[in-house]
């Protein structure tokens, strides 16, 4: 799914000789309150007998789609990303199927992960360790933005397995050293490029340690998939009397949905309460994935809704180690959002909604305990609750 985009933003390119790229260094991209999007995204309205017009894209678009075309054009990822032969599986649900054999044999093998809150080992592959190249910007915020979450320094780079055009990496400070354990810096950053993005179908990711992430050094996923996904207007039913907490009840899977309808301070609150919760999942080693994307308000929504907001859902599931031969697909972010790339042709000729549900719902957490975290997630929302009510009286 390649983005047409004639960018003026050549400081974001790689020099032609290859022995200057170390000495290049990494371009900043600063982003004002402004470029934050929030109105008139929306996926194209088909008119009868012609295709979809490609939405005009933002200049965080632009920047990120040149520099990742030409590190591509250059030879630095394992294989060339040609257009993905897609599908949407017949049935209620929606998946969005692609043929993705490349990245099924020539992704990294997954580190050796043991916990879900294992520490991070400076000596396994880590994204220290890549080559210059990789690097397409750093991201910021413009100084003195409103904000009271610390500021964070995000290396964006390309995921060298992609799955889709654009596919990135989202690395704060790595130098640091961080384990993958989701941080508020980091989720705001995610949240943010997908408000950057004018296209509806850019969407970020998390991958807890045991839910898939391959690599024990914290970051985040994103990619342009132009495709509408089941979460993005999924009902829900409120989970609390705040209507802070929501359960998406439709399929794929259950899970556990935020939303803000716009940068500021519900954006930050929604940020917070996340990553209260992603610390209490992994504080007591239960696996996770999450997945940030455009979409509706909570409530009796379909999949036709207009994209008002930001939706981060929240899947807990069963801890997974190791490599997973034998299915059509591995279950992350991305599946349990509705997206599915196939490993084989054979698979992908023959992939149906049963036999999709029947794996993504394989790796959920058993009936009780799904019950135990979620009166936990309510526990923890009653709590920021009460303690927002004693920051107003303290305020007077």
């Amino acid at each position: 799914m390649a983005l047409p985009c004639d960018s003026n933003e050549t400081s974001y390119l790689l020099p032609a000789n290859s022995e200057d790229w170390e000495g290049h260094g990494i371009p900043d991209f600063v982003y004002r309150q402004e470029e934050l999007l929030l109105e008139g995204i929306q996926w194209p309205r088909r008119a009868p007998g012609l295709p979809d017009a490609p939405p005009p894209l933002s200049r965080f678009d632009c920047v990120l789609c040149s520099a990742w075309r030409q590190r591509m054009e250059l030879g630095l990822f394992r294989y060339h990303l040609g257009e993905l032969q897609t599908q949407t599986l017949p049935g209620a649900v929606g998946f969005v199927a692609q043929l993705n054999v490349e990245r099924g044999v020539q992704r990294r093998r997954p580190q050796n992960i043991r916990s879900v809150r294992q520490a991070f080992d400076p000596e396994q592959f880590n994204f220290n360790k890549i080559r210059p190249g990789e690097v397409l910007f750093r991201l910021h915020r413009e100084p003195g933005l409103p904000g009271a979450l610390q500021q964070e320094d995000i290396l964006v780079m390309i995921n060298v397995s992609p799955l889709e055009w654009g596919h990135v990496l989202l690395v704060p400070e790595p130098a640091r050293g961080l384990p993958q354990r989701l941080l508020p810096g980091a989720l705001q950053a995610g949240v943010e490029a997908v408000l950057l993005s004018s296209h509806p179908g850019f969407r970020v990711g998390f991958n807890s340690l045991g839910g898939l992430a391959s690599v024990n050094h914290l970051h985040l996923h994103g990619y342009y998939l132009a495709h509408r996904l089941p979460v993005e207007g999924a009902p829900s039913k409120p989970l609390d009397p705040g209507g802070r907490l929501h359960l998406l009840q439709a399929l794929p899977a259950p899970g556990f949905l935020f939303y803000a309808s716009g940068p500021g301070p519900e954006l930050e609150a929604l940020i917070s309460r996340v990553c209260r919760a992603t610390d209490y999942l992994t504080d007591h080693e239960i696996a996770h994935n999450l997945f940030v994307t455009r979409g509706a308000p909570p409530g009796k929504t379909s999949p036709s809704s207009a994209l008002t907001g930001v939706r981060v859902i929240l899947w807990a599931r069963k801890s997974s180690f190791g490599i997973k031969e034998g299915g059509a697909f591995n279950v992350a972010l991305c599946e349990l959002a509705g997206h599915l790339p196939v490993k084989t042709s054979q698979d992908f000729s023959s992939l149906t909604e049963a036999a999709a549900l029947a794996l993504i719902q394989d790796c959920l957490l058993p009936p009780a305990q799904a019950e135990e975290v979620q009166a936990a997630l309510v526990a923890l929302t009653a709590q920021e609750e009460q303690e927002s009510f004693q920051k107003y009286l303290f305020s007077y």
